[in-house]
Protein backbone atom coordinates (compact mmCIF):
# COMPACT_ATOMS: atom_id res chain seq x y z
CA UNK A 1 0.00 0.00 0.00
CA UNK A 2 1.68 3.44 -1.25
CA UNK A 3 1.29 5.64 2.06
CA UNK A 4 1.00 9.67 0.61
CA UNK A 5 1.54 11.21 4.55
CA UNK A 6 -0.69 14.80 4.94
CA UNK A 7 -0.05 17.19 7.81
CA UNK A 8 0.24 14.48 10.75
CA UNK A 9 3.04 12.54 8.64
CA UNK A 10 6.29 14.22 10.64
CA UNK A 11 7.10 16.17 13.20
CA UNK A 12 7.75 20.26 12.94
CA UNK A 13 10.67 21.74 15.68
CA UNK A 14 9.05 24.89 15.69
CA UNK A 15 6.22 25.58 18.19
CA UNK A 16 3.06 26.37 16.44
CA UNK A 17 2.66 30.75 15.75
CA UNK A 18 0.13 32.33 17.37
CA UNK A 19 -2.20 32.22 13.83
CA UNK A 20 -2.03 28.54 13.48
CA UNK A 21 -3.43 28.28 17.29
CA UNK A 22 -6.14 30.48 16.48
CA UNK A 23 -7.41 28.63 13.58
CA UNK A 24 -7.51 25.12 15.36
CA UNK A 25 -8.96 26.78 17.94
CA UNK A 26 -11.35 27.79 15.46
CA UNK A 27 -11.69 24.55 13.57
CA UNK A 28 -12.31 22.46 16.63
CA UNK A 29 -15.01 25.39 17.50
CA UNK A 30 -17.06 25.00 14.14
CA UNK A 31 -16.81 20.98 14.31
CA UNK A 32 -18.45 21.25 18.05
CA UNK A 33 -20.77 23.11 16.26
CA UNK A 34 -21.32 20.50 13.39
CA UNK A 35 -21.88 17.95 15.72
CA UNK A 36 -24.16 19.36 17.94
CA UNK A 37 -26.25 19.91 14.74
CA UNK A 38 -25.82 16.16 13.59
CA UNK A 39 -26.82 15.19 16.73
CA UNK A 40 -30.01 18.01 16.86
CA UNK A 41 -30.96 16.66 13.52
CA UNK A 42 -31.21 13.01 14.35
CA UNK A 43 -33.44 14.15 16.89
CA UNK A 44 -35.64 15.60 14.96
CA UNK A 45 -35.74 12.84 12.00
CA UNK A 46 -36.37 10.01 15.05
CA UNK A 47 -40.12 10.09 14.23
CA UNK A 48 -39.33 8.86 10.57
CA UNK A 49 -38.81 5.31 12.34
CA UNK A 50 -41.55 3.05 13.75
CA UNK A 51 -40.55 -0.02 16.08
CA UNK A 52 -41.62 -3.57 14.93
CA UNK A 53 -39.61 -5.38 17.12
CA UNK A 54 -38.63 -3.71 19.85
CA UNK A 55 -36.14 -5.89 22.21
CA UNK A 56 -34.10 -2.80 23.21
CA UNK A 57 -34.64 -4.00 27.21
CA UNK A 58 -33.12 -7.27 26.73
CA UNK A 59 -29.86 -5.60 25.92
CA UNK A 60 -27.15 -6.52 29.22
CA UNK A 61 -24.42 -4.40 30.76
CA UNK A 62 -21.36 -4.73 28.60
CA UNK A 63 -23.28 -6.14 25.51
CA UNK A 64 -21.80 -5.63 22.03
CA UNK A 65 -24.08 -4.32 19.44
CA UNK A 66 -24.80 -3.56 15.68
CA UNK A 67 -26.36 -1.00 14.18
CA UNK A 68 -27.22 -1.47 10.47
CA UNK A 69 -29.48 -0.52 7.95
CA UNK A 70 -30.69 -2.08 4.84
CA UNK A 71 -32.87 -2.58 2.31
CA UNK A 72 -33.54 -5.94 0.06
CA UNK A 73 -30.79 -7.38 1.53
CA UNK A 74 -32.62 -11.26 2.26
CA UNK A 75 -29.97 -12.76 0.21
CA UNK A 76 -26.90 -11.56 2.35
CA UNK A 77 -28.34 -11.30 5.55
CA UNK A 78 -28.14 -14.71 7.28
CA UNK A 79 -24.69 -15.23 6.59
CA UNK A 80 -24.09 -11.23 8.02
CA UNK A 81 -25.91 -12.15 11.12
CA UNK A 82 -24.34 -15.51 11.90
CA UNK A 83 -20.75 -14.29 10.95
CA UNK A 84 -21.07 -11.63 13.63
CA UNK A 85 -22.87 -13.79 16.24
CA UNK A 86 -20.26 -15.64 16.42
CA UNK A 87 -17.97 -12.84 16.58
CA UNK A 88 -19.71 -11.82 19.57
CA UNK A 89 -22.59 -9.09 18.84
CA UNK A 90 -25.24 -9.37 21.65
CA UNK A 91 -28.11 -7.60 19.75
CA UNK A 92 -28.40 -5.94 16.18
CA UNK A 93 -30.24 -2.86 15.68
CA UNK A 94 -31.82 -2.74 12.61
CA UNK A 95 -34.11 -0.13 10.09
CA UNK A 96 -35.39 -1.54 7.18
CA UNK A 97 -35.93 1.25 4.68
CA UNK A 98 -39.00 -0.42 2.13
CA UNK A 99 -37.27 -3.50 1.38
CA UNK A 100 -39.92 -5.89 -0.50
CA UNK A 101 -37.89 -9.11 -0.55
CA UNK A 102 -38.80 -10.30 2.85
CA UNK A 103 -35.78 -8.90 4.98
CA UNK A 104 -38.25 -7.32 7.11
CA UNK A 105 -40.17 -10.53 8.17
CA UNK A 106 -37.19 -12.58 8.55
CA UNK A 107 -35.36 -9.72 10.64
CA UNK A 108 -38.43 -9.75 13.18
CA UNK A 109 -38.44 -13.38 13.86
CA UNK A 110 -34.62 -12.90 14.81
CA UNK A 111 -34.61 -12.97 19.03
CA UNK A 112 -31.41 -10.79 19.16
CA UNK A 113 -32.85 -8.36 16.57
CA UNK A 114 -34.90 -4.84 17.44
CA UNK A 115 -36.28 -3.33 14.28
CA UNK A 116 -37.32 -0.57 12.94
CA UNK A 117 -38.83 0.62 9.37
CA UNK A 118 -39.30 3.67 7.63
CA UNK A 119 -40.64 5.01 4.41
CA UNK A 120 -38.87 8.41 4.58
CA UNK A 121 -35.85 9.11 1.60
CA UNK A 122 -32.32 7.30 2.35
CA UNK A 123 -30.92 10.23 0.32
CA UNK A 124 -32.35 12.45 2.88
CA UNK A 125 -31.52 11.02 6.02
CA UNK A 126 -27.67 11.27 5.05
CA UNK A 127 -27.87 7.91 3.65
CA UNK A 128 -29.16 6.68 6.99
CA UNK A 129 -27.26 8.30 9.88
CA UNK A 130 -29.16 10.18 11.12
CA UNK A 131 -31.53 7.27 11.77
CA UNK A 132 -28.74 5.64 13.14
CA UNK A 133 -26.95 8.27 15.57
CA UNK A 134 -30.68 8.35 16.44
CA UNK A 135 -30.37 4.97 17.68
CA UNK A 136 -26.95 4.75 19.09
CA UNK A 137 -27.79 7.86 20.85
CA UNK A 138 -30.55 6.33 22.49
CA UNK A 139 -29.18 2.67 23.20
CA UNK A 140 -25.21 2.64 22.42
CA UNK A 141 -24.22 4.99 25.07
CA UNK A 142 -21.54 2.85 27.00
CA UNK A 143 -21.28 0.16 24.75
CA UNK A 144 -18.90 -1.41 21.73
CA UNK A 145 -20.89 -0.57 19.03
CA UNK A 146 -20.03 -1.85 15.33
CA UNK A 147 -21.71 0.16 12.89
CA UNK A 148 -22.03 -2.03 9.35
CA UNK A 149 -23.89 -2.25 6.20
CA UNK A 150 -25.17 -5.31 5.15
CA UNK A 151 -22.55 -6.30 2.89
CA UNK A 152 -19.60 -6.10 5.54
CA UNK A 153 -17.64 -8.73 6.53
CA UNK A 154 -15.70 -8.03 9.78
CA UNK A 155 -12.15 -9.78 10.04
CA UNK A 156 -9.82 -8.77 12.48
CA UNK A 157 -6.25 -10.69 13.99
CA UNK A 158 -6.70 -14.02 15.38
CA UNK A 159 -10.78 -13.44 14.67
CA UNK A 160 -11.32 -17.49 14.52
CA UNK A 161 -10.11 -17.81 18.20
CA UNK A 162 -10.37 -14.18 19.53
CA UNK A 163 -14.17 -12.33 19.81
CA UNK A 164 -15.35 -9.32 19.94
CA UNK A 165 -14.91 -9.03 24.01
CA UNK A 166 -11.06 -9.78 23.25
CA UNK A 167 -10.85 -7.22 20.81
CA UNK A 168 -11.79 -4.67 22.78
CA UNK A 169 -10.28 -5.58 25.72
CA UNK A 170 -7.07 -5.03 24.19
CA UNK A 171 -8.44 -1.54 22.67
CA UNK A 172 -9.39 -0.77 26.00
CA UNK A 173 -5.98 -2.05 27.56
CA UNK A 174 -4.28 0.42 25.00
CA UNK A 175 -6.74 3.56 25.82
CA UNK A 176 -8.41 3.28 22.68
CA UNK A 177 -12.10 3.95 22.11
CA UNK A 178 -12.10 3.38 18.50
CA UNK A 179 -11.18 0.81 15.72
CA UNK A 180 -10.10 1.15 12.25
CA UNK A 181 -10.35 -0.92 9.20
CA UNK A 182 -10.14 -1.11 5.53
CA UNK A 183 -12.89 -2.13 3.20
CA UNK A 184 -11.10 -4.85 0.84
CA UNK A 185 -13.56 -5.33 -2.21
CA UNK A 186 -13.95 -9.45 -3.18
CA UNK A 187 -15.39 -10.58 -6.17
CA UNK A 188 -15.27 -13.76 -8.24
CA UNK A 189 -13.53 -14.93 -11.55
CA UNK A 190 -16.07 -13.93 -14.14
CA UNK A 191 -18.73 -12.19 -15.50
CA UNK A 192 -20.61 -10.92 -12.09
CA UNK A 193 -24.00 -12.17 -12.88
CA UNK A 194 -22.55 -15.84 -13.96
CA UNK A 195 -21.99 -16.50 -10.76
CA UNK A 196 -24.46 -18.72 -8.24
CA UNK A 197 -24.47 -17.70 -4.27
CA UNK A 198 -27.33 -19.63 -2.13
CA UNK A 199 -28.30 -17.41 1.32
CA UNK A 200 -25.94 -18.55 4.41
CA UNK A 201 -23.35 -19.27 2.39
CA UNK A 202 -20.34 -18.15 2.63
CA UNK A 203 -20.00 -14.84 0.27
CA UNK A 204 -15.89 -15.43 0.02
CA UNK A 205 -16.63 -19.03 -1.27
CA UNK A 206 -17.97 -17.17 -4.57
CA UNK A 207 -16.13 -14.03 -4.16
CA UNK A 208 -12.23 -15.25 -3.38
CA UNK A 209 -10.13 -12.74 -5.26
CA UNK A 210 -9.31 -8.74 -4.40
CA UNK A 211 -6.92 -6.24 -5.56
CA UNK A 212 -3.46 -6.55 -3.25
CA UNK A 213 -2.26 -2.72 -4.54
CA UNK A 214 -3.32 -0.16 -6.21
CA UNK A 215 -4.18 2.01 -2.90
CA UNK A 216 -3.00 5.07 -1.69
CA UNK A 217 -3.40 6.60 1.56
CA UNK A 218 -3.74 9.79 2.74
CA UNK A 219 -4.08 12.08 6.03
CA UNK A 220 -7.49 14.52 5.70
CA UNK A 221 -6.61 17.30 7.78
CA UNK A 222 -9.76 18.54 9.01
CA UNK A 223 -10.88 15.62 10.28
CA UNK A 224 -7.78 13.46 10.43
CA UNK A 225 -8.83 10.60 9.30
CA UNK A 226 -6.96 8.22 6.91
CA UNK A 227 -8.31 8.46 3.37
CA UNK A 228 -7.89 5.34 1.50
CA UNK A 229 -8.61 4.69 -2.28
CA UNK A 230 -8.10 2.16 -5.03
CA UNK A 231 -8.82 -1.11 -5.25
CA UNK A 232 -10.24 -2.97 -7.60
CA UNK A 233 -13.41 -0.11 -8.26
CA UNK A 234 -10.78 2.53 -9.21
CA UNK A 235 -9.10 0.17 -10.96
CA UNK A 236 -12.37 -1.24 -13.01
CA UNK A 237 -14.34 2.06 -13.17
CA UNK A 238 -13.13 5.41 -12.09
CA UNK A 239 -9.28 5.00 -13.74
CA UNK A 240 -9.44 8.24 -15.63
CA UNK A 241 -10.94 10.01 -12.38
CA UNK A 242 -9.12 8.23 -9.51
CA UNK A 243 -10.49 11.19 -7.37
CA UNK A 244 -13.54 10.16 -7.33
CA UNK A 245 -13.05 6.59 -6.36
CA UNK A 246 -14.91 5.18 -3.39
CA UNK A 247 -13.69 5.72 -0.16
CA UNK A 248 -12.41 2.34 1.96
CA UNK A 249 -11.59 3.79 5.11
CA UNK A 250 -13.72 2.91 8.05
CA UNK A 251 -14.01 3.28 11.87
CA UNK A 252 -16.63 0.53 12.24
CA UNK A 253 -15.89 -0.18 16.19
CA UNK A 254 -16.49 2.33 18.64
CA UNK A 255 -16.83 2.49 22.55
CA UNK A 256 -20.36 5.07 22.19
CA UNK A 257 -21.13 8.38 23.73
CA UNK A 258 -24.28 9.74 23.48
CA UNK A 259 -22.29 12.82 22.60
CA UNK A 260 -21.06 11.04 19.18
CA UNK A 261 -22.02 11.03 15.56
CA UNK A 262 -20.58 9.83 12.05
CA UNK A 263 -20.37 12.44 9.96
CA UNK A 264 -19.55 10.86 6.71
CA UNK A 265 -20.91 6.85 6.73
CA UNK A 266 -18.14 5.45 9.00
CA UNK A 267 -15.48 7.15 7.41
CA UNK A 268 -15.05 9.89 9.52
CA UNK A 269 -16.69 11.01 13.05
CA UNK A 270 -16.66 13.71 15.49
CA UNK A 271 -15.31 14.12 17.80
CA UNK A 272 -12.29 13.82 15.78
CA UNK A 273 -9.80 12.22 18.03
CA UNK A 274 -11.74 9.00 17.08
CA UNK A 275 -11.04 8.98 13.78
CA UNK A 276 -7.17 8.38 15.02
CA UNK A 277 -7.13 4.44 14.68
CA UNK A 278 -3.54 4.52 13.06
CA UNK A 279 0.06 5.90 14.12
CA UNK A 280 0.81 8.84 12.42
CA UNK A 281 4.91 8.53 13.22
CA UNK A 282 5.12 5.29 11.09
CA UNK A 283 4.66 2.66 13.25
CA UNK A 284 1.59 0.20 13.55
CA UNK A 285 -1.86 0.02 15.71
CA UNK A 286 -4.31 -2.83 16.09
CA UNK A 287 -6.23 -2.82 12.67
CA UNK A 288 -9.16 -5.07 10.80
CA UNK A 289 -10.54 -5.22 7.41
CA UNK A 290 -14.00 -5.43 5.89
CA UNK A 291 -14.42 -7.71 3.82
CA UNK A 292 -16.92 -6.05 1.10
CA UNK A 293 -19.37 -8.71 -0.74
CA UNK A 294 -20.71 -5.64 -3.19
CA UNK A 295 -20.14 -7.78 -6.12
CA UNK A 296 -22.44 -11.33 -5.22
CA UNK A 297 -24.42 -11.56 -8.44
CA UNK A 298 -27.46 -9.27 -7.04
CA UNK A 299 -25.52 -6.34 -7.34
CA UNK A 300 -26.33 -6.79 -11.15
CA UNK A 301 -29.77 -6.05 -10.79
CA UNK A 302 -29.60 -3.97 -7.99
CA UNK A 303 -27.25 -1.26 -9.65
CA UNK A 304 -30.08 -0.84 -11.98
CA UNK A 305 -32.76 -0.64 -9.58
CA UNK A 306 -30.34 2.17 -7.61
CA UNK A 307 -29.63 3.82 -10.87
CA UNK A 308 -33.09 4.80 -11.25
CA UNK A 309 -33.91 5.70 -7.52
CA UNK A 310 -30.68 7.75 -7.21
CA UNK A 311 -30.13 7.62 -3.64
CA UNK A 312 -26.73 6.53 -3.24
CA UNK A 313 -24.67 9.46 -3.95
CA UNK A 314 -25.10 13.29 -3.25
CA UNK A 315 -24.65 13.79 -7.04
CA UNK A 316 -26.03 10.40 -8.45
CA UNK A 317 -25.52 11.44 -12.21
CA UNK A 318 -22.04 11.80 -11.58
CA UNK A 319 -22.23 7.95 -11.11
CA UNK A 320 -24.13 6.81 -14.30
CA UNK A 321 -21.06 5.63 -16.18
CA UNK A 322 -20.26 3.37 -13.31
CA UNK A 323 -23.89 2.00 -12.65
CA UNK A 324 -23.94 1.11 -16.59
CA UNK A 325 -20.81 -0.58 -16.20
CA UNK A 326 -21.63 -2.85 -13.06
CA UNK A 327 -24.80 -3.46 -14.85
CA UNK A 328 -23.43 -4.91 -17.72
CA UNK A 329 -22.04 -7.45 -15.41
CA UNK A 330 -18.46 -7.10 -16.18
CA UNK A 331 -15.36 -9.29 -14.98
CA UNK A 332 -13.61 -7.80 -12.91
CA UNK A 333 -10.39 -10.46 -12.25
CA UNK A 334 -6.81 -9.54 -14.13
CA UNK A 335 -3.24 -11.02 -13.87
CA UNK A 336 -2.63 -9.54 -10.97
CA UNK A 337 -5.71 -10.20 -8.80
CA UNK A 338 -5.36 -12.26 -5.30
CA UNK A 339 -7.28 -15.27 -4.31
CA UNK A 340 -7.92 -14.29 -0.45
CA UNK A 341 -6.65 -17.04 1.89
CA UNK A 342 -6.85 -15.53 5.38
CA UNK A 343 -6.20 -12.82 7.46
CA UNK A 344 -2.70 -13.58 8.03
CA UNK A 345 -2.12 -13.04 4.19
CA UNK A 346 -3.60 -9.49 4.49
CA UNK A 347 -1.90 -8.54 7.32
CA UNK A 348 1.37 -9.62 5.31
CA UNK A 349 0.33 -7.62 2.14
CA UNK A 350 -0.39 -4.42 5.00
CA UNK A 351 -3.88 -4.48 4.67
CA UNK A 352 -4.27 -5.04 8.35
CA UNK A 353 -2.19 -4.71 11.42
CA UNK A 354 -1.76 -6.94 14.44
CA UNK A 355 -0.03 -3.68 16.64
CA UNK A 356 0.99 -5.68 19.39
CA UNK A 357 -1.30 -8.08 19.96
CA UNK A 358 0.03 -12.01 20.28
Amino acid sequence: MRRVLGPRGGSDPVAPSLSATLSEAWRAYRLRWKRRKLLLRAYRKRRQLRAVADRTSTIGKGAILAFVTVRNEGLRLPYFMDHHRKLGVDHFLVVDNQSSDGSREWLRAQPDVSLWVTKAGYKQSRFGLDWMTWLQRRHGDGHWCLSLDADEILIYPYWETRNLQALTGRLEAERRRSFGAMMLDMYPKGPLAGQDYAAGQDPMQVLPWFDGGNYVVQVQPLMRNLWIQGGVRARAFFAGEPRRAPTLNKVPLVRWDRSYAYVNSTHALLPRRLNAVFDAQGGEWLSGVLLHTKFLPVVVEKSREEQKRRQHFANSTLYDGYYDAVSASPDLWCAGSSCYTGWRQLEAMGLMSRGGWV
